[in-house]
């Protein structure tokens, strides 16, 4: 056991996970350890809903995010989202479609096959989102999901040659799942920009993986059912002083499946969006309580993946 203790110190990775649970000194570019994230804002009405809770409680969000895909979402739709957060110095990220699950493939849907989740098989998948991701890129977005190893390394490459903005962050899905610091490093170097961690692992585990990788960790402190329930708000001061830089991200237990999204599902929606930024200020005064001294970003932070569009406009690029 020693032997392969040596080999992980020897490459730079953490020996074994940290139960010290030391403080990371990284930080956002800004300086800050952690921001909010709120996903599952699926359309421009469920955004719109989301904003005004976000106005009523008084709270910054930095990050909305959307689970439907580029592909289900109308060319104006697209551009009512990115003005919205433009407006605002805020992030939109958009997952790409179509995926395994949205795929005649029943793979993903056995017992066996569901750890194939939402990578793209095929290399047509691969071309259809990356062409989901130029759609976006050409109406102002800045920001997206994916959940496919071999299209995070497309995108480093598409990076490279021109075809996707040098400051379009790529956010790597939940759905992703790779748990450990050598995975999530791999992640990294293939172009990951931010990492949303799976949700249960524990705080030495979560330590260990902050050790091994610079970018941000995304991790869900309310956790939809489908990825397990769980209720972490009292661990967010510990997960931002373990974890910066951090986006704390509020998603919602009792969730119904609501993906593929459309008008079917709005009013749904709609409620779901203003529930979570209501669970959004739990955690958010549980941080003015425990730990008010942690550093989160202003809106309109330079490394935001703010959508670039013509605010006030009907759409369209500067």
């Amino acid at each position: 056991m020693n032997e392969s203790k040596e080999l992980l110190a020897q490459l730079g990775f953490p020996a074994g996970d940290r139960y010290d649970l030391p403080a990371s000194a990284k930080r956002f570019p800004d300086g800050a350890q952690y921001r909010i994230e709120l996903p599952s804002v699926e359309g421009p009405r469920a955004l719109e809903a989301t904003l005004e809770e976000i106005d009523r409680y008084g709270i910054t969000v930095h990050r909305v995010s959307q689970g439907s895909g580029i592909m289900l979402l109308t060319d104006e739709e697209i551009q009512e989202m990115a003005r919205m957060t433009a407006e605002r110095g805020m992030e939109l990220s958009l997952f790409v479609g179509p995926r395994g699950t949205w795929d005649i493939s029943a793979q993903p849907f056995t017992a066996a096959g569901k750890v194939i989740a939402l990578r793209h098989e095929g290399a047509d998948q691969l071309v259809y989102a990356m062409e989901d991701l130029k759609r976006a890129a050409d109406l102002g977005v800045r920001g997206a999901l994916v959940a496919d190893e071999g299209l995070l390394y497309l995108t480093k490459k598409m990076k490279d040659r021109g075809m996707l903005p040098k400051n379009f962050v790529v956010k790597v899905s939940v759905q992703m799942m790779a748990a450990n610091p050598v995975s999530i490093k791999i992640m990294q170097d293939l172009g990951a920009d931010t990492y949303n961690v799976p949700t249960a692992l524990t705080l030495p585990k979560l330590a260990a993986i902050r050790q091994a990788i610079d970018i941000p960790i995304d991790l869900y402190v309310e956790v939809p059912d489908g990825f397990g329930g769980f209720i972490r708000h009292y661990e967010i001061p510990a997960l931002i002083r373990i974890l910066s830089p951090v986006y704390i991200k509020f998603g919602l237990r009792n969730h119904p499946d609501v993906y593929p999204s459309g008008k079917h599902l709005e009013a749904a929606n709609i409620s779901l969006c203003r529930e979570r930024v209501r669970r959004a200020k739990l955690g958010i005064q549980m941080i003015e309580r425990y730990c008010p001294e942690a550093v989160t970003s202003p809106l309109g932070a330079a490394d935001l993946g703010i959508p670039e569009v013509n605010v006030g406009s009907q759409g369209g690029l500067n």
